[in-house]
Protein backbone atom coordinates (compact mmCIF):
# COMPACT_ATOMS: atom_id res chain seq x y z
CA UNK A 1 0.00 0.00 0.00
CA UNK A 2 1.80 3.12 -1.12
CA UNK A 3 -0.38 6.22 -1.59
CA UNK A 4 0.77 9.78 -1.31
CA UNK A 5 -1.96 10.32 1.29
CA UNK A 6 -1.05 7.06 3.05
CA UNK A 7 -2.37 3.50 2.79
CA UNK A 8 -2.39 0.81 4.22
CA UNK A 9 -1.28 -1.12 7.32
CA UNK A 10 -2.24 -4.57 8.38
CA UNK A 11 -1.46 -7.52 10.45
CA UNK A 12 -0.13 -8.87 13.69
CA UNK A 13 1.89 -12.06 14.13
CA UNK A 14 -0.34 -14.26 16.28
CA UNK A 15 -3.04 -14.13 18.89
CA UNK A 16 -4.33 -16.42 21.56
CA UNK A 17 -6.29 -17.03 24.73
CA UNK A 18 -6.95 -19.82 27.19
CA UNK A 19 -10.30 -21.43 27.94
CA UNK A 20 -12.17 -20.38 31.09
CA UNK A 21 -9.90 -17.38 31.47
CA UNK A 22 -9.51 -15.05 34.40
CA UNK A 23 -8.06 -11.54 34.78
CA UNK A 24 -4.33 -11.19 35.37
CA UNK A 25 -3.51 -9.28 38.57
CA UNK A 26 -0.61 -6.95 37.84
CA UNK A 27 1.41 -8.09 40.84
CA UNK A 28 1.09 -11.71 39.72
CA UNK A 29 2.88 -11.00 36.45
CA UNK A 30 5.77 -9.31 38.22
CA UNK A 31 6.03 -11.98 40.87
CA UNK A 32 5.64 -15.00 38.61
CA UNK A 33 7.02 -14.04 35.21
CA UNK A 34 9.71 -11.55 36.19
CA UNK A 35 12.16 -14.08 37.66
CA UNK A 36 11.84 -16.64 34.86
CA UNK A 37 12.06 -14.41 31.80
CA UNK A 38 15.37 -13.46 30.19
CA UNK A 39 17.39 -10.53 31.51
CA UNK A 40 16.34 -8.23 28.67
CA UNK A 41 12.59 -8.82 29.01
CA UNK A 42 10.37 -6.41 30.92
CA UNK A 43 6.74 -6.01 31.96
CA UNK A 44 4.85 -2.76 31.39
CA UNK A 45 1.49 -1.52 32.60
CA UNK A 46 1.54 1.67 30.56
CA UNK A 47 -1.07 1.34 27.81
CA UNK A 48 0.23 4.48 26.11
CA UNK A 49 3.47 2.63 25.36
CA UNK A 50 1.47 0.13 23.32
CA UNK A 51 -0.49 2.44 21.05
CA UNK A 52 -2.10 0.60 18.17
CA UNK A 53 -2.65 1.65 14.58
CA UNK A 54 -6.39 1.78 15.26
CA UNK A 55 -8.26 2.65 18.44
CA UNK A 56 -11.42 0.98 17.15
CA UNK A 57 -12.29 -1.74 19.69
CA UNK A 58 -8.64 -2.38 20.56
CA UNK A 59 -7.54 -5.24 22.82
CA UNK A 60 -7.12 -3.97 26.39
CA UNK A 61 -4.51 -5.75 28.48
CA UNK A 62 -3.62 -5.68 32.16
CA UNK A 63 0.06 -5.96 31.27
CA UNK A 64 2.41 -5.95 28.31
CA UNK A 65 5.36 -8.33 28.32
CA UNK A 66 8.17 -7.09 26.10
CA UNK A 67 10.11 -10.23 25.28
CA UNK A 68 13.83 -10.31 24.55
CA UNK A 69 14.22 -13.90 23.35
CA UNK A 70 12.16 -16.50 21.57
CA UNK A 71 12.25 -18.66 24.68
CA UNK A 72 10.52 -15.83 26.59
CA UNK A 73 7.50 -16.37 24.32
CA UNK A 74 7.40 -20.07 25.19
CA UNK A 75 7.65 -19.30 28.91
CA UNK A 76 4.76 -16.83 28.75
CA UNK A 77 2.51 -19.20 26.80
CA UNK A 78 3.14 -21.99 29.33
CA UNK A 79 2.43 -19.60 32.18
CA UNK A 80 -0.80 -18.29 30.68
CA UNK A 81 -1.99 -21.78 29.83
CA UNK A 82 -1.38 -22.98 33.38
CA UNK A 83 -3.03 -19.91 34.92
CA UNK A 84 -5.84 -19.76 32.34
CA UNK A 85 -4.97 -16.20 31.37
CA UNK A 86 -5.83 -14.73 27.97
CA UNK A 87 -2.96 -13.47 25.86
CA UNK A 88 -2.39 -11.78 22.53
CA UNK A 89 0.93 -11.69 20.67
CA UNK A 90 1.67 -8.68 18.48
CA UNK A 91 4.41 -6.98 16.52
CA UNK A 92 3.36 -3.90 14.55
CA UNK A 93 0.00 -3.60 16.37
CA UNK A 94 -1.63 -3.07 12.97
CA UNK A 95 -4.25 -5.80 12.97
CA UNK A 96 -7.29 -4.57 11.04
CA UNK A 97 -9.65 -7.14 12.49
CA UNK A 98 -11.41 -6.61 15.79
CA UNK A 99 -10.09 -8.66 18.72
CA UNK A 100 -11.70 -10.11 21.83
CA UNK A 101 -8.92 -9.99 24.41
CA UNK A 102 -10.74 -9.69 27.72
CA UNK A 103 -9.67 -6.97 30.16
CA UNK A 104 -7.09 -8.50 32.45
CA UNK A 105 -5.34 -10.37 29.67
CA UNK A 106 -1.74 -10.08 28.63
CA UNK A 107 -0.07 -8.78 25.46
CA UNK A 108 3.15 -10.43 24.31
CA UNK A 109 5.13 -7.78 22.47
CA UNK A 110 7.54 -9.36 19.96
CA UNK A 111 9.19 -6.15 18.72
CA UNK A 112 12.63 -6.96 20.16
CA UNK A 113 12.80 -10.09 17.97
CA UNK A 114 13.65 -7.97 14.94
CA UNK A 115 16.93 -9.40 13.68
CA UNK A 116 17.28 -10.09 9.93
CA UNK A 117 20.22 -12.07 8.55
CA UNK A 118 21.15 -13.49 5.14
CA UNK A 119 23.21 -16.44 4.04
CA UNK A 120 26.35 -15.61 1.99
CA UNK A 121 24.64 -16.35 -1.34
CA UNK A 122 21.63 -14.15 -0.40
CA UNK A 123 19.28 -17.01 -1.26
CA UNK A 124 17.80 -17.21 2.23
CA UNK A 125 16.94 -14.76 4.99
CA UNK A 126 16.07 -15.34 8.64
CA UNK A 127 13.42 -12.84 9.77
CA UNK A 128 12.59 -12.40 13.45
CA UNK A 129 8.96 -12.34 14.54
CA UNK A 130 9.26 -8.72 15.70
CA UNK A 131 10.62 -7.36 12.42
CA UNK A 132 8.75 -4.54 10.74
CA UNK A 133 8.57 -4.43 6.95
CA UNK A 134 10.81 -1.34 6.92
CA UNK A 135 13.48 -3.23 8.85
CA UNK A 136 13.28 -6.27 6.58
CA UNK A 137 13.58 -4.16 3.43
CA UNK A 138 16.43 -2.04 4.80
CA UNK A 139 18.34 -5.18 5.80
CA UNK A 140 17.79 -6.70 2.37
CA UNK A 141 18.85 -3.51 0.59
CA UNK A 142 22.01 -3.21 2.70
CA UNK A 143 22.86 -6.84 1.87
CA UNK A 144 22.29 -6.49 -1.89
CA UNK A 145 19.22 -8.70 -1.64
CA UNK A 146 15.46 -8.62 -2.14
CA UNK A 147 12.72 -10.40 -0.22
CA UNK A 148 8.96 -10.48 -0.74
CA UNK A 149 7.24 -8.27 1.84
CA UNK A 150 4.12 -6.20 2.17
CA UNK A 151 3.94 -2.57 1.08
CA UNK A 152 3.53 -0.68 4.37
CA UNK A 153 6.68 -0.11 6.40
CA UNK A 154 5.16 -0.12 9.89
CA UNK A 155 3.44 -3.50 9.54
CA UNK A 156 4.92 -6.70 10.96
CA UNK A 157 6.72 -8.60 8.20
CA UNK A 158 5.67 -12.09 9.22
CA UNK A 159 2.10 -11.16 10.12
CA UNK A 160 1.56 -9.92 6.59
CA UNK A 161 3.21 -13.01 5.08
CA UNK A 162 1.33 -15.55 7.21
CA UNK A 163 -2.04 -14.21 6.00
CA UNK A 164 -1.04 -14.79 2.37
CA UNK A 165 1.48 -12.09 1.63
CA UNK A 166 0.79 -9.70 -1.23
CA UNK A 167 3.63 -7.35 -2.17
CA UNK A 168 5.46 -5.46 -4.89
CA UNK A 169 7.65 -8.41 -5.86
CA UNK A 170 4.98 -11.12 -5.84
CA UNK A 171 4.62 -11.10 -9.63
CA UNK A 172 8.19 -12.37 -9.75
CA UNK A 173 8.32 -14.42 -6.55
CA UNK A 174 4.73 -15.48 -5.78
CA UNK A 175 2.77 -14.95 -2.58
CA UNK A 176 4.65 -14.43 0.66
CA UNK A 177 3.49 -17.82 1.97
CA UNK A 178 5.15 -19.42 -1.06
CA UNK A 179 8.55 -17.93 -0.15
CA UNK A 180 8.59 -19.48 3.34
CA UNK A 181 11.20 -22.20 3.85
CA UNK A 182 10.71 -22.91 7.56
CA UNK A 183 8.84 -21.52 10.57
CA UNK A 184 9.86 -21.53 14.22
CA UNK A 185 6.92 -21.00 16.53
CA UNK A 186 5.55 -21.57 20.01
CA UNK A 187 2.86 -24.23 19.87
CA UNK A 188 -0.15 -24.91 22.09
CA UNK A 189 2.04 -26.85 24.53
CA UNK A 190 4.26 -23.83 25.03
CA UNK A 191 7.17 -25.39 23.18
CA UNK A 192 9.43 -23.80 20.57
CA UNK A 193 9.39 -25.99 17.47
CA UNK A 194 10.62 -25.59 13.91
CA UNK A 195 8.63 -26.94 10.98
CA UNK A 196 9.06 -27.10 7.22
CA UNK A 197 7.51 -28.82 4.20
CA UNK A 198 8.09 -32.28 5.71
CA UNK A 199 5.63 -31.39 8.50
CA UNK A 200 2.77 -31.65 6.06
CA UNK A 201 -0.29 -30.71 8.10
CA UNK A 202 1.15 -27.97 10.30
CA UNK A 203 3.13 -26.50 7.39
CA UNK A 204 -0.10 -26.31 5.42
CA UNK A 205 -2.09 -24.76 8.29
CA UNK A 206 0.34 -22.09 9.46
CA UNK A 207 0.70 -20.68 5.94
CA UNK A 208 -2.63 -18.88 5.85
CA UNK A 209 -4.03 -19.51 9.34
CA UNK A 210 -0.92 -19.32 11.51
CA UNK A 211 -2.33 -17.35 14.48
CA UNK A 212 -4.77 -20.19 15.16
CA UNK A 213 -1.89 -22.60 15.75
CA UNK A 214 0.88 -20.67 17.48
CA UNK A 215 3.13 -17.63 17.71
CA UNK A 216 5.79 -17.48 15.00
CA UNK A 217 9.08 -16.24 16.49
CA UNK A 218 11.15 -16.39 13.31
CA UNK A 219 10.95 -17.63 9.74
CA UNK A 220 13.38 -18.54 7.00
CA UNK A 221 12.32 -17.14 3.62
CA UNK A 222 13.71 -17.25 0.13
CA UNK A 223 15.58 -14.19 -1.09
CA UNK A 224 17.48 -13.08 -4.18
CA UNK A 225 20.82 -11.37 -4.74
CA UNK A 226 20.22 -7.98 -6.39
CA UNK A 227 22.87 -5.27 -6.33
CA UNK A 228 21.68 -1.94 -4.92
CA UNK A 229 22.30 -0.24 -8.24
CA UNK A 230 19.79 -2.59 -9.90
CA UNK A 231 17.21 -2.57 -7.09
CA UNK A 232 15.01 0.22 -8.45
CA UNK A 233 11.45 0.64 -9.70
CA UNK A 234 9.20 3.27 -11.26
CA UNK A 235 6.36 4.26 -8.96
CA UNK A 236 4.50 7.21 -7.52
CA UNK A 237 1.12 8.91 -7.51
CA UNK A 238 -1.23 9.84 -10.34
CA UNK A 239 -4.11 12.02 -9.17
CA UNK A 240 -7.40 12.21 -11.08
CA UNK A 241 -10.69 14.03 -10.67
CA UNK A 242 -13.84 12.05 -9.96
CA UNK A 243 -15.19 12.31 -13.51
CA UNK A 244 -12.36 10.04 -14.69
CA UNK A 245 -13.55 7.10 -12.59
CA UNK A 246 -15.31 4.96 -15.22
CA UNK A 247 -12.42 5.27 -17.66
CA UNK A 248 -9.89 4.38 -14.98
CA UNK A 249 -11.84 1.38 -13.73
CA UNK A 250 -12.22 0.01 -17.26
CA UNK A 251 -8.53 0.58 -17.97
CA UNK A 252 -7.49 -1.22 -14.78
CA UNK A 253 -9.81 -4.13 -15.51
CA UNK A 254 -8.32 -4.53 -19.00
CA UNK A 255 -4.70 -3.90 -17.98
CA UNK A 256 -2.34 -6.82 -18.58
CA UNK A 257 -0.25 -6.92 -15.43
CA UNK A 258 3.11 -8.46 -16.24
CA UNK A 259 5.30 -9.91 -13.42
CA UNK A 260 7.10 -6.58 -12.91
CA UNK A 261 3.85 -4.63 -12.50
CA UNK A 262 1.10 -3.87 -10.02
CA UNK A 263 -1.42 -1.07 -9.60
CA UNK A 264 -3.41 0.39 -6.71
CA UNK A 265 -6.47 2.63 -6.77
CA UNK A 266 -7.58 4.86 -3.91
CA UNK A 267 -10.36 7.24 -3.11
CA UNK A 268 -9.04 9.94 -0.79
CA UNK A 269 -9.74 13.51 0.23
CA UNK A 270 -7.18 16.10 -0.86
CA UNK A 271 -7.59 19.60 0.58
CA UNK A 272 -11.30 19.03 1.11
CA UNK A 273 -11.99 17.50 -2.31
CA UNK A 274 -12.49 13.78 -2.98
CA UNK A 275 -10.00 12.57 -5.59
CA UNK A 276 -8.90 9.35 -7.24
CA UNK A 277 -5.33 8.30 -6.64
CA UNK A 278 -3.63 5.68 -8.80
CA UNK A 279 -0.20 4.32 -7.84
CA UNK A 280 1.39 2.23 -10.61
CA UNK A 281 4.51 0.13 -9.98
CA UNK A 282 6.99 -1.17 -12.55
CA UNK A 283 10.22 -2.96 -11.69
CA UNK A 284 12.23 -1.50 -14.54
CA UNK A 285 12.96 1.73 -16.41
CA UNK A 286 10.63 4.73 -16.74
CA UNK A 287 10.19 4.67 -20.50
CA UNK A 288 9.02 1.07 -20.48
CA UNK A 289 6.84 1.73 -17.43
CA UNK A 290 5.00 4.59 -19.10
CA UNK A 291 4.36 2.42 -22.13
CA UNK A 292 3.04 -0.44 -19.95
CA UNK A 293 0.70 1.94 -18.12
CA UNK A 294 -0.22 4.05 -21.13
CA UNK A 295 -3.94 3.28 -20.83
CA UNK A 296 -3.92 4.73 -17.30
CA UNK A 297 -1.85 7.77 -18.19
CA UNK A 298 -4.17 8.44 -21.13
CA UNK A 299 -6.99 9.19 -18.68
CA UNK A 300 -5.34 12.55 -17.92
CA UNK A 301 -3.99 12.86 -14.36
CA UNK A 302 -3.96 16.34 -12.87
CA UNK A 303 -0.74 15.49 -11.00
CA UNK A 304 2.06 12.96 -11.60
CA UNK A 305 4.77 12.29 -8.99
CA UNK A 306 6.07 9.03 -10.48
CA UNK A 307 9.85 8.52 -10.53
CA UNK A 308 12.54 5.86 -10.43
CA UNK A 309 12.93 4.92 -6.76
CA UNK A 310 15.41 2.67 -4.90
CA UNK A 311 14.12 -0.48 -3.21
CA UNK A 312 14.47 0.85 0.34
CA UNK A 313 12.14 3.77 -0.50
CA UNK A 314 9.40 1.92 -2.39
CA UNK A 315 7.03 2.16 0.57
CA UNK A 316 7.71 5.78 1.51
CA UNK A 317 4.42 6.96 0.01
CA UNK A 318 2.51 5.07 2.71
CA UNK A 319 4.26 6.85 5.59
CA UNK A 320 1.15 8.90 6.42
CA UNK A 321 -0.88 5.77 6.80
CA UNK A 322 1.48 4.53 9.51
CA UNK A 323 0.07 7.18 11.86
CA UNK A 324 -1.03 5.44 15.03
CA UNK A 325 -4.29 6.17 16.77
CA UNK A 326 -7.66 7.23 15.44
CA UNK A 327 -10.50 4.85 14.73
CA UNK A 328 -9.99 2.81 11.56
CA UNK A 329 -12.43 -0.09 11.19
CA UNK A 330 -11.80 -1.85 7.89
CA UNK A 331 -14.09 -3.76 5.53
CA UNK A 332 -12.45 -5.84 2.79
CA UNK A 333 -13.73 -7.71 -0.26
CA UNK A 334 -12.20 -9.65 -3.12
CA UNK A 335 -13.51 -9.68 -6.69
CA UNK A 336 -12.77 -11.05 -10.12
CA UNK A 337 -13.52 -7.95 -12.19
CA UNK A 338 -13.54 -4.16 -11.90
CA UNK A 339 -16.94 -2.82 -12.97
CA UNK A 340 -17.38 0.92 -13.59
CA UNK A 341 -20.95 1.04 -12.26
CA UNK A 342 -19.92 -0.72 -9.04
CA UNK A 343 -17.09 1.71 -8.39
CA UNK A 344 -19.32 4.69 -9.17
CA UNK A 345 -21.70 3.44 -6.47
CA UNK A 346 -18.78 3.10 -4.05
CA UNK A 347 -17.58 6.60 -4.94
CA UNK A 348 -21.01 7.99 -4.12
CA UNK A 349 -20.93 6.34 -0.69
CA UNK A 350 -17.38 7.57 -0.08
CA UNK A 351 -18.20 11.17 -0.95
CA UNK A 352 -21.26 11.09 1.30
CA UNK A 353 -19.39 9.56 4.26
CA UNK A 354 -16.42 11.91 4.05
CA UNK A 355 -18.85 14.79 4.22
CA UNK A 356 -19.08 14.04 7.95
CA UNK A 357 -16.72 16.32 9.93
CA UNK A 358 -13.57 14.53 11.09
CA UNK A 359 -13.63 11.77 8.44
CA UNK A 360 -11.35 13.39 5.86
CA UNK A 361 -8.54 10.81 6.30
CA UNK A 362 -10.83 7.94 5.24
CA UNK A 363 -9.86 5.93 2.18
CA UNK A 364 -11.10 3.34 -0.25
CA UNK A 365 -8.37 1.15 -1.68
CA UNK A 366 -7.97 -1.52 -4.34
CA UNK A 367 -4.85 -3.56 -5.06
CA UNK A 368 -4.09 -5.55 -8.20
CA UNK A 369 -0.99 -7.64 -8.86
CA UNK A 370 0.43 -9.91 -11.51
CA UNK A 371 -0.87 -13.30 -10.37
CA UNK A 372 0.65 -15.77 -12.82
CA UNK A 373 3.43 -16.83 -10.45
CA UNK A 374 1.13 -17.03 -7.45
CA UNK A 375 -1.52 -19.00 -9.32
CA UNK A 376 1.08 -21.48 -10.59
CA UNK A 377 1.07 -22.87 -7.04
CA UNK A 378 -1.95 -25.11 -6.31
CA UNK A 379 -4.64 -23.48 -4.16
CA UNK A 380 -4.54 -26.49 -1.81
CA UNK A 381 -0.80 -26.12 -1.19
CA UNK A 382 -1.46 -23.96 1.89
CA UNK A 383 -4.33 -22.72 4.04
CA UNK A 384 -4.29 -19.41 2.14
CA UNK A 385 -7.43 -19.78 -0.01
CA UNK A 386 -7.69 -16.74 -2.28
CA UNK A 387 -5.38 -17.22 -5.27
CA UNK A 388 -8.38 -16.93 -7.61
CA UNK A 389 -9.14 -13.36 -6.51
CA UNK A 390 -8.00 -10.74 -9.03
CA UNK A 391 -8.69 -7.52 -7.10
CA UNK A 392 -8.68 -6.90 -3.33
CA UNK A 393 -10.48 -3.84 -2.01
CA UNK A 394 -11.16 -2.31 1.39
CA UNK A 395 -13.13 0.57 2.84
CA UNK A 396 -11.34 2.23 5.76
CA UNK A 397 -13.27 4.92 7.62
CA UNK A 398 -10.76 7.01 9.63
CA UNK A 399 -11.97 9.32 12.39
CA UNK A 400 -11.51 10.05 16.09
CA UNK A 401 -14.98 10.57 17.55
CA UNK A 402 -16.48 7.30 18.91
CA UNK A 403 -19.93 8.76 18.24
CA UNK A 404 -19.25 8.15 14.54
CA UNK A 405 -18.85 4.39 15.10
CA UNK A 406 -22.39 3.41 14.00
CA UNK A 407 -22.22 5.69 10.95
CA UNK A 408 -18.81 4.34 9.97
CA UNK A 409 -19.91 0.74 10.51
CA UNK A 410 -23.02 1.20 8.36
CA UNK A 411 -20.94 2.86 5.64
CA UNK A 412 -18.22 0.19 5.65
CA UNK A 413 -20.68 -2.67 5.54
CA UNK A 414 -22.71 -1.01 2.77
CA UNK A 415 -19.61 -0.58 0.59
CA UNK A 416 -18.53 -4.16 1.28
CA UNK A 417 -22.02 -5.36 0.37
CA UNK A 418 -21.83 -3.50 -2.96
CA UNK A 419 -18.56 -5.26 -3.77
CA UNK A 420 -19.79 -8.67 -2.63
CA UNK A 421 -22.98 -8.37 -4.69
CA UNK A 422 -20.87 -7.92 -7.80
CA UNK A 423 -17.74 -9.99 -7.09
CA UNK A 424 -18.48 -13.02 -9.34
CA UNK A 425 -17.27 -15.25 -6.49
CA UNK A 426 -19.07 -17.90 -4.47
CA UNK A 427 -18.79 -17.67 -1.53
CA UNK A 428 -17.80 -14.05 -1.05
CA UNK A 429 -14.16 -13.43 -0.18
CA UNK A 430 -12.33 -11.11 2.20
CA UNK A 431 -8.53 -11.33 2.25
CA UNK A 432 -7.92 -12.21 5.89
CA UNK A 433 -5.48 -9.35 6.40
CA UNK A 434 -8.11 -6.89 5.11
CA UNK A 435 -11.12 -8.40 6.87
CA UNK A 436 -13.24 -6.71 9.55
CA UNK A 437 -13.80 -9.61 11.95
CA UNK A 438 -17.51 -10.29 11.46
CA UNK A 439 -17.17 -12.45 8.34
CA UNK A 440 -18.20 -16.09 8.14
CA UNK A 441 -15.22 -18.45 8.27
CA UNK A 442 -15.79 -19.48 4.65
CA UNK A 443 -15.31 -15.87 3.59
CA UNK A 444 -11.75 -15.72 4.97
CA UNK A 445 -10.71 -19.40 4.83
CA UNK A 446 -12.69 -20.55 1.79
CA UNK A 447 -13.02 -24.27 1.24
CA UNK A 448 -10.29 -24.95 3.82
CA UNK A 449 -12.48 -24.43 6.89
CA UNK A 450 -13.25 -28.08 7.69
CA UNK A 451 -9.64 -29.20 7.27
CA UNK A 452 -8.44 -26.32 9.43
CA UNK A 453 -10.98 -27.17 12.13
CA UNK A 454 -9.86 -30.79 12.13
CA UNK A 455 -6.22 -29.74 12.45
CA UNK A 456 -7.13 -27.27 15.17
CA UNK A 457 -8.73 -30.05 17.21
CA UNK A 458 -5.60 -32.13 16.73
CA UNK A 459 -2.90 -29.55 17.43
CA UNK A 460 -4.69 -27.11 19.77
CA UNK A 461 -7.49 -29.11 21.42
CA UNK A 462 -7.84 -26.61 24.29
CA UNK A 463 -8.28 -23.75 21.81
CA UNK A 464 -5.38 -21.77 23.27
CA UNK A 465 -4.98 -19.67 20.12
CA UNK A 466 -8.42 -18.26 19.32
CA UNK A 467 -8.37 -14.46 19.10
CA UNK A 468 -8.02 -13.92 15.35
CA UNK A 469 -10.72 -15.45 13.14
CA UNK A 470 -10.99 -18.42 15.49
CA UNK A 471 -11.85 -21.76 13.95
CA UNK A 472 -14.84 -22.33 16.22
CA UNK A 473 -17.47 -24.54 14.53
CA UNK A 474 -20.65 -22.67 13.74
CA UNK A 475 -19.02 -19.24 13.69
Amino acid sequence: MRPTFGVVGLTFVAAASCLNTRPLPANDAIRDLGPILSHGANISYDGASNQRWSDYHPPVAAAIVNVATENDVAIIVKYCKAKKIEFLAQNGAHGWSTFNLAPGGLIINLRALNKVTFNPARTQAIIGGGTLISEAIEAAYNNNAQITTGNCNCVGTLGAILGGGYGNLMGLNGFGVDTLLSLTYVNAEGRLVTIGPKDTDLWWALRGAGPNFGIVTHAVVGSKYVAQADSKAWLGALIFTGDKLEGLVSAINDLKLEPEMNIFLYFAVNEGTPVILITPFYYGDEATARQKFSSILAQGPVADTTAITPYNHWNDGAAGFCTKGGRKPSYGAGMLHMKPEVWRAVWTEFVEFTGNPGTENSVILMEAYSLGKGRSVPVDSSAFPSRQVTFNAAAIPWYSDPKLDPIADAYGKKVRAIWWANDNLSPNVSYINFAHGDEDLEVVYGSHVKKLQALKKRFDPQNIFDQWFPLTPGR
